[in-house]
């Protein structure tokens, strides 16, 4: 396994090329723990994609969380829900990732500060859009994609940089799948693992 040395805008610059090879509608998603800050990095995609000519729509999983009476049923910490009950991923799927290619995107779905639907409308994304998506736990569901990237802590980073470390045992049987695999220990020297 080789990893190729980069900083946070050579990254940012990869995934904007990546995304540039791909015709019509591209749907991205950053997964990371939420130690690792997957909504910066999909942050930072939206104006360099806006700059190459792709109009772009950003949704986070947080948008998409399941109501607290499924997500609390185990009480506040139980990471076994963390890890199974907390985001809607069918929602995230049927309301933003299969609806893009035909040119609507779902930009949220619950409000958890509310907790109740958010009641947002549909927004068009057009023939060349891209749609980013940024969240936890995401990669290993099959969600689908044009491009994924998954923002890899090691163990030791992952358990220092978690302000909720009851999270952690939600990590530990979680095997992403990415297309970009990226050492994220340090987020301005990451590493791009090469097969």
């Amino acid at each position: 396994m080789k990893v190729r040395p980069l900083t946070f805008d050579t990254l940012v610059t990869e995934i904007v090329s990546r995304v540039g090879a791909v015709d019509g509608r591209v749907r991205v998603l950053v997964d990371g723990a939420p130690a690792a800050e997957p909504g910066r990095l999909a942050d930072a995609v939206v104006e360099p994609l806006r700059a190459s000519g792709r109009a772009v729509r950003r949704v986070s999983a947080e948008d998409f969380l399941r109501p607290a009476s499924v997500r609390l049923e185990h009480g506040r910490t139980d990471p076994y829900s963390y890890r199974h009950d907390w985001f809607d991923f069918h929602g995230l799927q049927r309301e933003v990732l299969d609806p893009a290619l035909d040119g609507k995107v779902l930009p949220s779905l619950w409000n958890a500060a509310t907790d109740r639907a958010s009641r947002a409308e549909y927004v068009d994304l057009p023939e060349n859009g891209v749609v980013v998506v940024d969240g936890t736990l995401m990669l290993d569901r099959w969600l689908p994609a044009e491009l994924t990237v998954h923002l890899w802590l090691s163990p030791g980073a992952l358990k220092r940089k978690t302000a909720e470390e009851w999270t952690l045992p939600a990590f530990d049987d979680y095997d992403p799948v990415a297309d970009l695999f990226v050492r994220y220990d340090h987020p301005e020297r990451p590493g791009l693992v090469e097969s």
